[in-house]
């Protein structure tokens, strides 16, 4: 399995890319959150042919570091949607951004002054950072651990990297809408799922943290080719230079992507791989 480590000099005429950026809910895990072994072999020989494979996700280091075990990762990840830049194989964390809790407290209550009450959850910052779900927050299904907490101070008693927001009545789309359009000039508004609408630094993006892992694998935007399913992806797909969304895909992803591939259970990235890997 591809390690995320610096990438060797690609050799003429091999795998036209030095650098596979991929997301994992919906583009790389499949429902039941494992790789297929045909993606785990197109990735390997991805790697092989001189290519890094780093995993940006929004997922928090401690959603994430499971996954990354099991697939004998052991180079750099970007994780919280670029606030975090995790070694895997040092279990490490080399860079970490954290949301402002005044101006996100700020931003929450404009938020709701325009839409009503909100469900929320957060992400704490560090390693080990427990995820925080308020009353009425709808948690998605799996194995993922959270905290319940039903005192809002609670909310606030540590440094945090991002808040998730659900509404009772409004569409995700709808959601992150009317949130930018009341907040968007103090804090960034991204959906990263279905149920999932997050808070998020002014600024920060999955871009942001892909970039400075790049930089420490010594690899530039142009040697990069990225996957992904949500409108999240959409500034890793601005900077890299081909962005591939899955058949799964948000419209908004789609609209913007330079291919798109099969769904993420149809092993969506082996197909594009495996194409560039045959020249």
């Amino acid at each position: 399995m591809s390690t995320g480590t610096t990438p060797a000099p690609t050799p003429a005429g091999s795998f036209p890319y030095r650098l596979v950026a991929t997301d994992l809910d919906g583009t790389l895990l499949r429902a039941d959150e494992s790789v297929s072994p045909r993606t785990r072999d197109a990735l390997a020989a991805a790697t092989a042919a001189g290519a890094a494979h780093i995993v940006v996700t929004g997922r928090s280091v401690a959603w994430t570091t499971h996954i990354l075990d099991d697939l004998g990762y052991q180079g750099l990840a970007v994780c919280g949607q670029g606030a975090q830049v995790y070694h895997a194989g040092e279990h490490r964390l080399l860079t970490s951004v954290t949301l402002d809790r005044q101006l996100a407290g700020l931003a929450l209550s404009k938020i709701e002054a325009e839409v009503g009450p909100l469900a929320v959850a957060a992400s704490r910052d560090g390693l080990d950072g427990a995820v925080l779900i308020g009353p009425g927050y709808q948690v998605q299904g799996g194995p993922l651990p959270y905290v319940p907490y039903e005192d809002p101070a609670e909310l606030w008693a540590a440094p945090l990297t991002k808040l998730y927001i659900q509404h009772p009545g409004l569409s995700d789309d709808a959601l992150v809408a009317a949130a930018r359009a009341t907040v968007g000039s103090l804090v960034d508004i991204v959906m990263a799922g279905a149920g999932i609408v997050e808070i998020l630094p002014l600024g920060l993006s999955k871009a942001t943290g892909l970039s400075l892992a790049a930089r420490r694998l010594g690899v530039k935007a142009a040697d990069t080719i990225a996957f992904g399913d949500m409108p999240n992806d959409i500034p890793m797909f601005g900077w890299a230079a081909h962005g591939v969304a899955m058949a799964n895909a948000h419209a908004e992803l789609k609209a913007v992507a330079d291919e798109v591939t099969g769904s993420n259970e149809e092993d969506g990235i082996a197909v594009v791989l495996e194409r560039l890997l045959q020249g």
